[in-house]
């Protein structure tokens, strides 16, 4: 009998063992996890055992539902098919007739606190280094400030976004120049009975209305509303010592960025003497002063463990800009084309899917878990694939789940993504048992849905049903 002959043989007996034995164990445990008061509602969970392909454990797989941020996992995975995992985001700074231009990436995790922090990064680190390119130049004043931001379209807001969402942190603006997460992060101090608001970064690009009560005890709540007037931010709610700091989105990306870089060229004793100016740049003629750099595994990883919307919806745009001729101009229409390309190509029916956003915040995404159980399927199989699980969030250790799974038998054992918006919830990837790993994707919608933790007894089950008894 040839190698070929015999692994083939061997595929064959694992998946009658798992269709006979393993099924129907599995099956009765998921079933107590679901609980009989769920059984009628809208969800789906599709089961892979990936080194033979069996589908171990399938139900309403091919039913299109809201993925929520799972819908994170095919963006990410179709980054990896168009872009590849050498790919960088580079953000150029340079002269140009004694004028500071900035040439903008499309790069998510620029300024961003949680990137930087892993890099031993301090706050406001691009800003200093842009002042030290310019000092080591003897440069003591420039005249305009000039943003391009043309790697990507001008529609800054997804049509599909509620409106109520717009100043949160997952609903940020989407620019070919973004800081900070598009955010501004908002401390308030109660400071002897009155009470004081700061804002991360240095800055008054934002005009703060403070609205907030200070209280001497009981709990401090405090919440923001932006108002018509760009950029006017209402804080309020009650304050007993220090709160913050939480992030508020800010309106015009671009104007943040070359608004703070002037306010830190004017207090290291540079002057700005002419405009802010947002326009496209040819940088043939470009004087170059320093540039930072952004590997898309920290894009991936930003999406998928800590599930910030603005990695995902980059990525997508870069993938429509990085389509053209020009690598520019990316947008969502661009990119959903792609990403639906993506989807066909790996052997999912139209019928499976519909694409509107990259972060799943738009509910008129749909997929199937049997769309995402083929994605993961496929990544399995490739060379990324220990670079895409090293992306999710771990049970009991990090990201979104790391307040789950924390008993030892499931501990670092269940890495997913989760997904939530109001009456949405999901989550997909991929549990390491003793018998190896199986893939799974669950999905549910609706007020008869499945909870959060018959969702995460799913999970366990998988691990449960495939742990060998000491």
């Amino acid at each position: 009998m040839s190698i070929s002959a015999r692994k083939q043989a061997v595929v064959v007996l694992l998946s009658v063992w798992l269709c006979g034995t393993g099924f129907a164990a599995l099956a009765q445990r998921i079933q107590k996890a679901v609980g009989p008061q769920q059984e009628s509602g809208d969800y789906s969970i599709h089961i892979v055992h990936p080194e033979s392909g069996v589908v171990i454990y399938s139900h309403n797989a091919r039913k299109p539902l809201i993925p929520a941020s799972n819908m994170k996992l095919v963006t990410t995975a179709a980054t990896l098919k168009y872009l590849g995992v050498d790919f960088e985001y580079r953000t150029k700074v340079g002269l140009r007739n004694n004028s500071l231009v900035v040439i903008g990436s499309g790069d998510p995790l620029l300024g961003d606190k949680e990137t930087d922090n892993k890099y031993g990064r301090q706050p406001e680190w691009i800003f200093e280094k842009i002042v030290l390119a310019l000092q080591e130049q003897r440069v003591k004043e420039v005249n305009d400030i000039v943003i391009d931001t043309t790697v990507f379209d001008d529609e800054r807001v997804h049509p599909s976004w509620p409106a109520k969402d717009y100043n949160k942190w997952y609903a940020c603006e989407v620019c070919g120049l973004n800081y900070n997460g598009n955010c501004i992060g908002v401390i308030t101090s109660n400071l002897g009975g009155s009470i004081e608001i700061d804002v991360e970064p240095r800055t008054t690009y934002v005009q703060i209305i403070n609205e907030v009560e200070p209280i001497s005890s009981g709990d401090s709540a405090i919440g923001a509303n932006r108002s018509p007037q760009p950029n006017r931010i209402t804080v309020f709610g009650k304050c007993r010592v220090k709160d913050g700091p939480f992030r508020v989105a800010i309106e015009q990306p671009a104007a943040f960025f070359g608004f703070v870089l002037a306010e830190q060229l004017a207090r290291a004793g540079i002057a700005a003497k002419g405009r802010l100016i947002e326009k496209a740049f040819d940088n043939d003629d470009l004087k170059s002063l320093t540039e930072f750099v952004t590997p898309v595994s920290d894009v991936i990883r930003r999406a998928n463990t800590d599930s910030l919307g603005l990695a995902a919806e980059a990525l997508l745009k870069t993938i429509d800009a990085h389509n053209n001729p020009d690598k520019k101009n990316g947008g969502w229409a661009g990119g959903r084309d792609l990403i639906a390309k993506y989807l066909s190509d790996l052997g999912v029916s139209a019928e499976e899917f519909r694409i509107d956003d990259g972060s799943g915040l738009s509910r008129e995404n749909r997929l199937t878990t049997h769309a995402l159980a083929t994605i993961l399927l496929d990544l399995y199989h490739s060379k990324n694939w220990e670079l895409f699980r090293a992306s999710l969030a771990v049970g009991g250790e990090e990201g979104t789940i790391d307040r789950y799974f924390n008993e030892p038998k499931y501990r670092g054992k269940i890495h997913a993504k989760t997904g939530y918006i109001s009456g949405v919830r999901a989550f997909s990837g991929v549990c390491l048992t003793d018998e190896g790993p199986y893939l799974f994707s669950i999905l549910s919608n609706g007020p008869k849905g499945l909870s959060r933790d018959a969702i995460n007894g799913i999970a366990m089950a998988i691990i449960d049903e495939y742990t060998r008894q000491e």
